[in-house]
């Protein structure tokens, strides 16, 4: 399929890469169909709107970034998208690369939870006060490097 792209123009994605998300993500509850993209920065995807070409999040696998990483959330909610087993989930946080040079960190606490087996996915906020919105990537990604 042919999806127009706030970074790269029109491309075509693969079907398998289309993902719905019946109640959107906090704050753009609108829009409710995205592709998963390719990035240029490995090992960033982009989540990109298909409705709208200029709305589009990076993303990154959080187990890459947090090793004792937990996504708690009961069955009711992961039933809403249909997952009913443990192997049909991907779990990946919005990345947010600030403007004024601050460091560039990953959404822990709102995870965006993926059922690969029917495209749906839905945004979901864990209790744990362990984990920030603000997890810093690169400092994360260098102590990973110094183990």
């Amino acid at each position: 399929m042919q999806v127009k792209t706030k970074t790269m123009g029109v491309i075509d994605v693969p079907m398998e890469n289309r993902l719905e998300l019946p109640r959107g993500l906090f704050g753009f509850e609108k829009y409710r169909d995205f592709a998963i993209v390719e990035s240029e920065y490995k090992p960033l995807l982009w989540l990109q709107s298909m409705e709208d070409q200029n709305l589009a999040f990076l993303l990154i696998d959080p187990f890459l970034i947090c090793d004792d990483y937990e996504v708690d959330v009961d069955d009711r909610t992961l039933e809403q998208i249909g997952i009913t087993s443990a192997a049909d989930v991907v779990v990946m946080a919005i990345v947010t690369v600030p403007g004024d040079g601050s460091p560039v960190t990953a959404n822990l606490q709102g995870p965006i939870i993926i059922n690969k087996k029917n495209q749906q996915c839905m945004q979901v906020v864990l209790n744990d006060s362990k984990w920030t919105t603000k997890h810093n990537i690169i400092e994360a990604l260098k102590k990973r490097g110094s183990k």
